[in-house]
Order: structure tokens, then C-alpha cells, then sequence
């Protein structure tokens, strides 16, 4: 049995290149049958391969007692029909060739049991325990271990350095040289690896640099085997290198360091990718760099973006001068991941618009959903460098001025602090709130004599509001402090804090300013030495003056708050007149105000409280609060609560309390603000907005424990090297019986390849055919288990299987949710699941259905289950056989869809058998009904239902209704039992589809639907009470037009 092939990424030639559309020679090939069918050659010429089922792997040239690794798990394939001798040979050749299947095995068999001198140098380091403080007889020397942020390279010329970075992108010059850039945080240095040959006449060599020659200071040879392997270690992986450091020939324009680079002498992976990342932060940060056409760009309303071109041809750098030239996208092996190269040919993917300025980037919610990844971008880590820095500086300045840091708590008995809503816990029993902000506890700490206080933490608003300025948790800098005579006293200091803190983050942090401005360009912020500080009755004239009006073309009133758009005109307009985008607007309207607003002693409408902006958008609020007891009471019974429910605050001011003042700022919003990021998410670390925190994906009881993929049978059999031994796999029956759903079942037919993961043994079936991968239904695990299978399995086609695009068909909630949130695919549903609970007794409901179970009684109809204990007999089944023959003699000649083949006597243990004959249980079967066991929570799938030529009528009534019935008298738990996926009368849009996309899929299949009478099989279910499950068909960007939709239903046709 064969391994899956994977194409060595070493190929010189030009057929290294992947499939180019209908143009590649891959196309011609798939298209050849086609043209031999029309000239009249057999039929059977145009059918896919039959294949086994069963994963079996196998390793060549293994020596004995080697344990094989995780990767040797992951590819295998099923076993081709058996060739011609001199064809088999022939085939192996070609493939080997072309996918280097020979070379991949040798260099790892080499890594494990090579010479130590040529394999000490890139050896995978064991896992990391602290066990010691040394590693044993490694030796790289393990102190001393060098930031690049802390080295000025150009000192370090000549010197040998160690370090840990991780693997930002390689790009492949030869079979002996490749370039690598490392990366630690905002920092990026390219390395060189070349094989030691003296006689290599390569670019080194000739510019006078240090050859490896025989060897190196690290006392082994870089040998070619070590150049592959590195070639191959995934994006994103953490190594740790030693080499020396040298001027490059060129400027080197790909990393941050331009004047240096890193002759590698040594390179170990720390730590490895056990699943997959859905992009790079190299295109992360570059893909949005690449210069595409607008046409490419406008979400491709045009049919060409569905035409299903090439399958993911990455746009390719020309190397140019050299090594120094720009880092090239495209690279073959498993670490170049996956879906982002799925989404276009030219990384084309519609322009970002959710608040951001990039048209030409990785949506921004795409980004969002992969946080991780995202953070490590030298843009994200200079947003959350300078974020640190503000919370830095407000720290310092308040602990300069005398303040003391107070940490408050969170939970809270009442919720009447402000207008903002609040989340309500239960707190053992009886309910609490989670705090909207410090500010009770602030104040009573003034009571008590603190005198000046802040607090940095955070802070809960339940608003559902999807704006790019509001977050349901953030983080709040807070402050309050008693004054002397006015509240003024507070806003200068807040003034102050705020102008010295502009003034540090340009001082100290200009290099991450320069780095984010490549990304969210922007102008520096404007401020003034004395701050523009208006009355808010004053900004409401500046608005007059200018004309504004809201939507409704309503003017702005000074005794109601300013709407976004308001605040955002007038920014403008302060800026216009004062020459800044900082400025503060004091005394607001009362109605805009909290409770414990000290009220305007020259007008009662309005408080002595103020906002302050920068950009034209609020990012501090504060005022002086009421201190005299008898007015707060007042103020708090006006909101219809009495005092006594917060007791412990009105205690403070009862037992009195100075006058005193206070500010809250929001840092996620002032740290977007000041960056003008266009979206707070992008300042905030893990973001919390109303549609966070997706729901849990629990895990099913299974049917058999002993198939489970969360404890696999070989979980406690890894040997000490962290290796996967060899392991029998969980079988597919078990599997689909713990988690299948109805397409699952499909997989037991031949035409199906099972992929496996390698560490869970979960399970993927897939269909190669016409140029795709066609993927049907969920993978077989549990379904906490998903993101990491799925990307796996996309990897898996991404790298080793590169001759085909996915298309998935069948994809359930959970598997549309990953594949439009996480990989940006497009999502459409053309198709439900049909599904029944068999306690809903139909015939007694259904007056059509009733009467046609009665004619077939009249008829001598007798329906019968074999008994689910007991083997199907021969007899019985050559008796269904022959009927089938006889049924497939007699069906229409026009086209059928269907998604399996007719193989009832396949897994008999987890099937249950019903059938109808003329009378007796030995006569002649009128029809057959198989019900196939998934999993719990989906019960039986009905995987085929038969009426055979000269059945009376109502046959196929009565034995459905009667099967029913036997399942609610035995397994009463049973509450549902699903006909498979059946057509639906439209097509609903699901993610990611643009009006003009949907608008062309919904013309095609209503064409089709009418020519293949799609939803009959719907119609006839709904009759049995059949509810509809929506079920997806997932594809990435570019990667379905016509051609992919008439591949869909010729694959559907075909499984008949």
C-alpha cells in the first residue's frame, strides 16, 4: 500500500509548478476520458479508481525496531487496482519524480540513523521538562543566548551567536542553499543555509565569504539531508540556531535588520506545529503589500471569480540581485499552510472594510478569528507595546503626584451606578452584577481618606452594540482625588498626564509608531501647550455655525449628549480653528450625566463635568461627584431606588467626605485612538463584543469507548521521544456508529480515500474527481476536535495532494462556521438535512399516507426485521440482490442524484434490515429498507429505502411507518432518524458570499434543480414529517464556478 504522494518542493524544473486551471496539464489529462467517451470509447474509461477504504500506511527502506514518526501516520492512501508490472513501475517512477516520495523517506531515515557529525547539527531538540539546566552531550552552548532587540549587529560581525526566533518564511535557491528569515517579536534577521561543498561555485564563495568546507566551528558538516529538512519545517516553528554573523553582499530588504544576516551552522526545532496555522505571519504582513488589480479586489461580483481557475498558484517574488531580493510567497512543503493559499490564486481576497484602511489585506475578521497568529505580527506587537507604554506612563505620573494604586472589586450588589446595562451573575443563589466601573469603590475609598487614588482593571458594559468603537469588557484607567476649591484642579492634572503622555509614547516608542503607520497609516497627533477647552454649549454653536444636522436633519441641542457623528464633525471643527485633534469639553448637559454628577451651581441643566477627545471621539470622562449625603439620597431615589440598597456607598458621605473629582479611560479605546487603528478589536488583546466566546462544543457519549478519538487507543503508548509507535487505527464502522452523521456513511464505498490525523485517528473521507477533492460530510471525531482536524486535513490536500482543490460538500453548522470564520471560505446552502423522530406516528396524521397502508394490507403486504442479533441469512439476501438487479434494470434512464452506492450487506453490525413481501416472510420482497446506526445524538440514517418493480401501492408507506415503529418499541432513546441530505426549493447565502455570487448560484441550480427534479426526494420526506437541517456546500475564494457545480452533480450522478 502507498503513501499519499507529496511532491519535493527540490524540483528544479518547471513542472514544479502547481495546476494552472483548464489550461495545466492536469486538466487535459481529467478532461481526456471525456473526449474518448464522446469518440465513443467505454464508459467505464471516465470512472474514478475503486479504492479500498482502510488507511494503511507502509515505510520503505525502515530499518528494524525503528519507530515511524507522526508524519509517516498521516500519509497514506488506499491500494490502486492492481496494474501491468512494467505499468506499476512506470507510475512509481514517474511519481516519485515528481512528488519525491524516495528522498522525503531517506532524509528522515537519515535525521534517525545517519552519521552523527552530519545530523548532530539539526537534530529536533526533546521536549523541554526543566529536567536539568544542561542538555546532556548537546553541544550548543545554552547560556548566553542573545535578543536582537539587545545586539547592535553591526559590533557583531564575525561573532558566533545562539538564539531562539521563530521561522518567519524560507525561500529555496537550490538543492543546497535556502534562506530563512528569523523573527523575534518586532525583530527580523535573514539567515543563509548552504551544503558543504567547496567546489559549490555558488554566490558565497565568489564574494570571498567563509565556506563551510568540511565543516564548522559546531564540529559537523551541513549536508544536503539537512538543508531538505529545513526546507520543511512549518512556518511558524520555534528553533534554536547558532551561527555567525556576517555582512550580506546586498542591503537585505525582507527582515527589520538590514545590515546583517546569520550564516547557520546550527538549527534544532524547539517546537514544532501540531496543528496547523490557517496563515503566516509573513502574509499576514505582506499580503496586503502585493500589487493586485482593483478588479481582483471588488469581493468579485464577476463570474470569472467562480470560474474555478487555478487551485491556489501563490503570487511568486522574481529573486532578482540575489538573496537579498524580496522573500518569495510560495514555498513546497508542509510548511507553506494552507488556507490562505485556498482563498486565490493571487491571494486576491476583497478589501477590508470593517473599520480599517486596508484594501488589499487578510479580512480583518479573519485575522480576528485566529488572535494568535495575528498577535505575533510586528504590528500587533507594537500596537500592545504601546499600550503597555500608556498604562506605563499613567502609572508613573499618578504615583509622582501622590496617588496610591487601589485594586476594586468586580462584583457588585446593585446595578445602579450609571445608564450603562450591566451583566447579572448568580452569585449563590441570589443575584449580582459585574462592575461597569470602579467608581463607587473610588469614591469611598476618598471617604476613607485615601485622598488620591486610581486603579487600573477591568470593566463591563452589556451594550449590544457591533460598532468599531465599543467593547463589552475593557480595560479602564481610573482616577479620583479630592480638590481643594474647584473640580478643575482634577481636569488640569488629567490635562497635564495626557499632554506628558503623547509627548513619551513619540519619545520612546517612535519605532513602533514607524512599524504600525506601514499598516494603519496615519498622522501624528496634534496637541496644543494650552489645551482648546470649550463649554459644551460653545461646541454646540460651532456645530450650528457649520450647519450640521443629524440623519433626520434634526440640529444639536446643548441639553442632550452628542451623538458619534456629532462628536466626529466637531473634532473637525476644533481642529480647523485651534490647529488640534486633542481638546476638552466641559460643563455637560444633566441628562448626559450619572447620578452622582455634582450639578452646575449657576445652571441645574447642566454639571460640572467634562469629556476629552482626541481625533474627534471621547476618551476620558469625569467631573466633580455630589459629597453631601442628603443630595445624593435625593439624586439616587429620583432613579426609583432607595438608598438602603447601597447602603455601604451612602455610608462614606453620611459619615462625610471631601469634595472631590474623577476621570475614567477607556485604554483600548485611547490606544486606538491615538494609533487611529479605524477599529478598537485591534487594541484589544483578545477582544470582547457581543458576538464573542462561540458556543462550547461538547463531547458525545459514545457507542463505543474503545474508538474514541480523544483518548485513542495508543494515547499512553508514545515512547520517550515524544514519537507516535506504529498503531491500529480506531475502525471507520466504530467510528461513524460514535460520531457519524448520515454522509459519513457514504465513506464505506470504495470510491472514498479515508485521510486519518495522525495523533487522534479521526477521520475525513474525500472523493478525487475532475480536479477536486470533493469532501463530504463532517470529519469522524468529536467536535471539540474540528478546528485541529480540519486544518490538518487541509493541509494535508494543501501539501501532499496538490493536484486538487477542496470543495466540501454536506458541512454542518460547527464545520461552516470554522471553514467561512476561520479559513474565509464561502459557505452556501443548497441542501438539508431531511429528519424525522420516529415517535410522531404520521399514518395517524397523514389521511394520504393511512390510505395507502391500507390498500397494501389489502394487497397481503407483511412487512418483517431481521433480527439485529442474528446474521442476514444468504438465502435472503440472494432474494433483495436479485430484486435490486431488477430494480436497477428498470429505472428511468434520465439522470440520478446520489451520494452512494447500492451496498446493503456492508457493516452488518451497525445496521438494522426491514423488508415487505407479498404475504410471507419466504415470498416475494416488494421492498427493503436498511437503517444504518450513526451516532446518538443523530440515530439512524434511512441509507436505503427500495420499491421494487410490481409492488403494490403503499408498499414503501407501510414498511417506513412499520420500521418506525420497531425502533420506538426497542430503542426508545431514539428521537431521530434522518433520510440523508435532500434538495431544497433555494439556495441561502452563508458567509463570505458577496449579492452578485449568490444572485449567479441561485440562477444556475435553479436550472439544474428543474432538469434533475432535485427535490422530489424532499417532498416525499416532509410527508413523513421530515424536518429540515440546513447543510452546507464550503468552498475557498475562486474555488467554485460553473465547471465546479456541473463537477458536484457528475460526482453525485456517478455514485449510483
Amino acid at each position: 500500500m502507498l503513501k499519499a504522494l507529496k511532491k519535493e518542493p527540490g524540483a528544479s524544473n518547471g513542472e514544479d509548478r502547481k495546476p494552472n486551471g483548464i489550461k495545466s496539464k492536469l486538466a487535459q489529462k481529467l478532461k481526456a476520458p471525456l473526449r474518448r467517451l464522446k469518440k465513443g470509447g467505454k464508459p467505464e474509461a471516465n470512472e474514478p479508481p475503486r479504492i479500498a477504504h482502510r488507511p494503511v500506511f507502509a515505510a520503505r527502506n525502515v530499518p528494524e525496531g525503528a519507530a515511524l514518526t507522526g508524519e509517516d501516520s498521516t500519509r497514506h492512501q488506499r491500494v490502486r487496482p492492481k496494474r501491468a508490472k512494467h505499468e506499476r513501475r512506470e507510475t512509481r517512477s514517474h511519481k516519485e519524480q515528481q512528488y519525491g516520495i524516495s528522498a522525503r523517506e531517506k532524509d528522515a531515515e537519515f535525521l534517525k540513523h545517519g552519521p552523527p557529525e552530519l545530523t548532530k547539527l539539526y537534530k529536533p531538540l526533546s521536549i523541554n521538562m526543566s529536567k536539568t539546566r544542561k542538555r546532556g552531550d548537546e553541544e550548543m552552548e545554552y547560556y548566553g543566548r542573545y535578543q536582537f532587540e539587545e545586539l547592535d549587529f553591526s559590533d557583531e560581525i564575525g561573532h558566533i551567536i545562539t538564539f531562539r526566533a521563530r521561522i518567519h518564511t524560507i525561500r529555496r535557491l537550490s538543492a543546497k542553499l535556502i534562506f530563512l528569515v528569523f523573527r523575534q517579536q518586532t525583530f527580523t534577521i535573514q539567515g543563509v543555509l548552504e551544503a558543504s561543498h567547496p567546489d559549490d561555485g555558488g554566490r558565497y564563495n565568489q564574494q570571498n565569504m567563509r565556506p563551510n568546507g568540511v565543516g564548522n566551528e559546531s564540529g559537523g558538516v551541513v549536508s544536503e539531508q539537512m538543508v531538505r529538512a529545513v526546507l520543511h519545517y512549518p512556518l511558524e516553528s520555534i528553533v534554536l540556531v547558532k551561527g555567525k554573523v556576517r555582512s550580506p553582499p546586498d542591503t537585505v530588504h525582507t527582515a527589520t535588520i538590514h545590515d546583517a544576516e546569520i550564516e547557520v551552522q546550527e538549527i534544532h526545532l524547539i517546537s514544532q506545529l501540531s496543528e496547523h496555522v490557517p496563515f503566516s505571519v509573513y502574509e499576514a504582513e505582506n499580503i496586503g503589500r502585493f500589487s493586485l488589480r482593483e478588479s481582483e479586489e471588488a469581493s468579485a461580483e464577476s463570474d470569472e471569480e467562480i470560474s474555478g481557475e487555478s487551485n491556489g498558484q501563490s503570487s511568486q517574488t522574481s529573486a532578482g540581485d540575489g538573496h537579498s531580493s524580496e522573500t518569495s510567497v510560495e514555498r513546497s512543503s508542509p510548511g507553506k499552510f494552507l488556507h490562505v493559499q485556498w482563498l486565490s490564486s493571487t491571494y486576491a481576497f476583497p478589501g477590508s472594510t470593517e473599520g480599517g484602511r486596508h484594501s488589499k489585506a487578510l479580512p480583518q475578521t479573519y485575522r480576528l478569528n485566529n488572535r494568535i497568529v495575528d498577535l505575533r505580527t510586528t504590528c500587533s506587537q507594537g500596537i500592545f507595546r504601546i499600550q503597555s507604554g500608556i498604562s506605563n506612563m499613567f502609572r508613573s505620573y499618578l504615583d509622582s503626584q501622590g496617588f496610591i494604586e487601589i485594586h476594586t472589586p468586580k462584583l457588585q450588589g446593585s446595578a445602579t451606578e450609571s445608564g450603562a446595562s450591566v451583566f447579572e451573575v448568580n452569585y449563590f443563589g441570589r443575584p449580582v452584577y459585574l462592575a461597569q466601573s470602579p467608581q463607587l469603590a473610588k469614591q469611598m475609598c476618598i471617604a476613607a481618606d485615601f485622598e488620591r487614588v486610581y486603579e487600573i482593571g477591568a470593566v463591563f458594559r452589556a451594550e449590544n452594540s457591533n460598532t468599531p468603537r465599543h467593547l463589552t469588557e475593557y480595560t479602564g484607567l481610573d482616577l479620583e482625588m479630592a480638590f481643594e476649591e474647584h473640580y478643575h484642579e482634577t481636569l488640569d492634572l488629567i490635562d497635564e498626564m495626557l499632554k506628558s503622555m503623547w509627548k513619551g509614547l513619540y519619545e520612546r516608542y517612535s519605532r513602533e509608531i514607524e512599524i504600525i503607520s506601514q499598516f494603519y497609516p496615519h498622522e501624528s497627533l496634534l496637541w496644543r501647550d494650552e489645551t482648546p477647552r470649550l463649554s459644551f454649549s460653545e461646541g454646540i454653536k460651532l456645530l450650528l455655525s457649520d450647519g450640521w444636522t443629524d440623519e433626520l436633519g434634526n440640529p444639536p441641542s446643548d441639553t442632550e449628549d452628542l451623538s458619534t457623528r456629532a462628536e466626529i464633525r466637531l473634532g473637525q471643527l476644533v481642529r480647523e480653528k485651534y490647529q488640534s485633534d486633542y481638546y476638552i469639553l466641559d460643563k455637560f448637559p444633566a441628562s448626559a450625566r450619572p447620578f452622582y454628577t455634582m450639578p452646575d451651581p449657576g445652571n441645574e441643566n447642566f454639571t460640572n463635568s467634562f469629556d476629552i477627545f482626541i481625533r474627534g471621539q471621547e476618551i476620558l470622562s469625569g467631573g466633580q461627584r455630589i459629597h453631601d449625603a442628603s443630595c445624593l439620597e435625593k439624586r439616587i431615589r429620583r432613579l426609583g431606588v432607595e438608598p438602603e440598597v447601597m447602603n455601604d456607598y451612602i455610608e462614606g458621605f453620611r459619615w462625610a467626605a471631601p469634595p472631590h473629582a474623577g476621570a475614567g479611560i477607556g485604554l483600548e479605546r485611547l490606544t486606538f485612538l491615538f494609533l487611529d487603528l479605524g477599529n478598537i478589536r485591534l487594541a484589544s488583546l483578545f477582544p470582547r463584543d457581543p458576538k464573542s466566546l462561540p458556543r462550547h462544543l461538547g463531547g458525545p457519549i459514545l457507542r463505543h469507548p474503545e474508538a474514541s478519538t480523544t483518548n485513542p487507543p495508543w494515547a499512553d503508548k508514545t515512547n520517550r521521544n515524544q514519537e507516535i509507535v506504529p498503531k491500529d487505527y480506531q475502525p471507520l464502522e466504530k467510528l461513524i456508529a460514535n460520531y457519524g452523521d448520515a454522509a459519513n456513511t457514504s465513506w464505506l464505498d470504495e470510491r472514498y480515500e479515508i485521510w486519518r490525523h495522525p495523533s487522534t485517528g479521526a477521520v475525513q473521507g474525500f472523493v478525487p474527481y475532475h480536479g477536486f477533492a470533493i469532501t463530504v460530510g463532517e470529519p469522524l471525531c468529536a467536535k471539540s476536535q474540528y478546528p485541529q482536524v480540519v486544518s490538518g486535513y487541509l493541509n494535508y490536500i494543501k501539501t501532499e495532494r496538490r493536484d486538487l482543490k477542496p470543495l466540501w460538500l454536506m458541512a454542518g453548522p460547527a464545520i461552516e462556521e470554522f471553514l467561512g470564520d476561520k479559513c474565509n471560505w464561502r459557505t452556501v446552502s443548497p441542501v438539508a438535512e431531511n429528519r424525522v423522530d420516529p415517535h410522531n406516528n404520521v399514518a395517524s396524521k397523514d389521511h394520504d399516507i393511512a390510505r395507502k397502508i391500507r390498500h397494501a394490507e389489502r394487497q397481503r403486504v407483511k412487512n418483517f426485521e431481521w433480527p439485529k442479533s442474528k446474521p442476514v441469512p444468504m438465502e435472503l439476501k440472494t432474494r433483495v440482490n436479485e430484486r435490486i438487479g431488477e430494480w436497477k434494470a428498470g429505472r428511468k434512464a434520465s439522470a440520478q442524484v446520489h451520494l452512494t452506492e447500492i451496498r446493503p450487506w456492508i457493516d452488518e453490525e451497525h445496521r438494522r434490515y426491514f423488508y415487505a413481501t407479498d404475504g410471507s416472510r419466504d415470498g416475494r420482497v416488494h421492498a427493503i429498507l436498511v437503517l444504518h446506526q450513526l451516532a446518538p445524538e443523530n440515530g439512524y440514517q434511512v441509507k436505503f429505502l427500495l420499491e421494487f418493480p410490481g409492488a403494490p401501492s403503499g408498499t414503501i408507506e407501510s414498511l417506513s411507518v412499520f420500521a418506525m415503529a420497531a425502533i420506538v418499541a426497542q430503542e426508545p432513546d431514539v428521537h431521530s432518524i434522518t433520510y440523508g441530505t435532500g434538495a431544497t426549493d433555494t439556495v441561502v447565502g452563508g458567509r463570505n458570499m458577496g449579492k452578485g455570487k449568490l444572485k449567479l448560484l441561485k440562477k444556475t441550480y435553479e436550472i439544474i434543480n428543474r432538469r434533475l427534479k432535485l427535490t422530489n426526494k424532499t417532498e416525499f420526506r416532509e410527508k413523513f414529517g421530515a424536518s429540515l437541517d440546513r447543510v452546507y456546500v464550503c468552498y475557498p475564494w475562486r474555488g467554485l464556478g460553473p465547471a465546479g457545480i456541473k463537477t458536484i452533480v457528475d460526482f453525485m450522478q456517478e455514485g449510483n
